[in-house]
């Protein structure tokens, strides 16, 4: 028996509410639960009970036994002073409040059908599962889960805010500056990322502002920072990098001694760092003031539009520095800028909203509903069990659900665990 089912029980009135009585026979009336609290102190605020035709407002505290409150030495504590009820699984001994009156104690053991008890423990009876309801989970209500995965989109969107409220902290409030850093995060993918996000925090933004009206100069910027001009290479677009970045890094005493080393390995050559980091520089070659333009952006296929870019000449015809290939146009696909409106430019539209003060903008779920799903492992399993993920929206509310949730079997804290409980 876990503290949290009992929580839930309480929380949702999933008992026999007209017939209760506490330990003593006392007739009880919830009135209201009370508000829930997550943060140290009793569990429920602020409840509203008649307990012997008596109303009482105050806290609530919760037990898998009566003995706990000991266990836990809430006899200590004054916050503890104002609980009006101890609601316990099993009553194994009083608690008494410090005038020496016993604290009035409903045991639930008694009030709780078998059925909730039942798929209660199936639910947890966890063997080799890959999660807990995954035998119920094709039969989950299709409205009940749409809503949620929304919701859990939400969530997931407020944690990658924390990363950005971070980012803007460093940056005081830059909001330009904290689009390079995640941008460039992003455009290195997972293979890069770390090393992007290391390039793109070496360099202070003011000196790429200064940068962007020359598409050789961004380029010897983020190619020097990366060490991708350490070579000595006879090439003359290789030769006129480096003599740029000399300059750069002698101007505004550049440093990259902390930024991480790119790497080639295992990589389609579409995804080779030199042509991401040309890409990146073409973005803002092309694009002064970007954030403004994100921010003005509400269209799927206008956002298409504006993230059309491709690299420089010279990386039409090769992927590395010392080797030609074959010429093609190297633009951003759908899919990689997808990827970056997933990752990056709506996490940050909904921050920039939130710092703001305003509700978010209907158009960023609107935006997330219209781009294709993701594919990973964790989609792929859920869509084994039911088809569910058709939109980004869909397959990032799934991954909020199996990280945050399902691995930490929060199940009751789940509209889909909720529902399997009271089927």
């Amino acid at each position: 028996m876990q503290e949290d089912f009992l929580h839930y029980i309480w929380k949702y009135k999933k008992i026999q509410i007209d017939q209760l009585k506490t330990t003593n026979g006392e007739g009880l009336i919830i009135n209201t639960t009370g508000q829930h609290n997550l943060n140290s102190g009793p569990d429920f605020f602020n409840a509203q009970l008649t307990i012997d035709e008596q109303l009482w407002a105050g806290n609530v505290e919760i037990h898998v036994k009566s003995s706990d409150w000991f266990l836990h030495h809430h006899e200590l504590d004054k916050a503890y002073d104002n609980v009006i009820l101890h609601v316990v699984w099993e009553h194994d001994t009083d608690v008494f409040r410090k005038d020496h009156t016993a604290i009035p104690t409903l045991e639930l053991k008694d009030f709780v059908s078998k059925a909730v008890l039942s798929n209660y423990e199936e639910l947890f009876n966890k063997e080799n599962k890959w999660i807990n309801c995954e035998h119920d989970f094709e039969n989950s209500d299709d409205f009940v889960l749409s809503n949620w995965l929304e919701r859990l989109y939400l969530e997931r969107l407020e944690r990658k805010s924390k990363t950005i409220e971070q980012l803007l902290k460093e940056s005081k409030n830059d909001w330009e500056a904290v689009l390079f850093k995640m941008l460039a995060k992003n455009f290195g993918l997972k293979v890069n990322g770390d090393s992007f996000f290391s390039l793109a925090k070496s360099i202070d933004f003011s000196v790429l502002r200064k940068s962007q009206s020359n598409q050789q100069t961004i380029e010897a910027l983020l190619f020097g920072q990366s060490g991708l001009l350490d070579q000595h290479i006879e090439d003359s677009y290789h030769l006129g990098l480096v003599k740029e970045y000399k300059f750069l890094k002698q101007k505004f005493k550049l440093k990259n001694s902390h930024v991480l080393p790119c790497h080639f390995f295992r990589l389609r050559p579409s995804n080779f760092p030199t042509i991401r980091l040309s890409q990146l520089a073409n973005l803002y070659y092309e694009h002064q003031n970007l954030f403004s333009k994100i921010l003005e952006t509400n269209h799927l296929n206008h956002f298409y539009k504006l993230f059309k870019v491709s690299t420089s000449k010279f990386w039409e015809t090769h992927y590395t520095f010392q080797k030609e290939s074959k010429s093609s146009k190297k633009n951003l696909t759908k899919s990689f800028i997808d990827l970056l409106l997933i990752n990056t430019i709506l996490p940050l539209k909904f921050c920039y909203e939130k710092h703001k003060g305003e509700t978010i903008n209907s158009d960023i779920i609107k935006i997330a509903t219209s781009i294709t799903s993701e594919k990973n492992s964790i989609i792929d399993a859920f869509n084994n069990l039911k088809k569910v993920s058709n939109s980004a929206l869909s397959s990032q509310g799934l991954i909020q659900l199996k990280t945050e949730y399902c691995d930490k079997n929060k199940c009751l804290q789940c509209a889909v665990g909720n529902t399997l409980i009271v089927k």
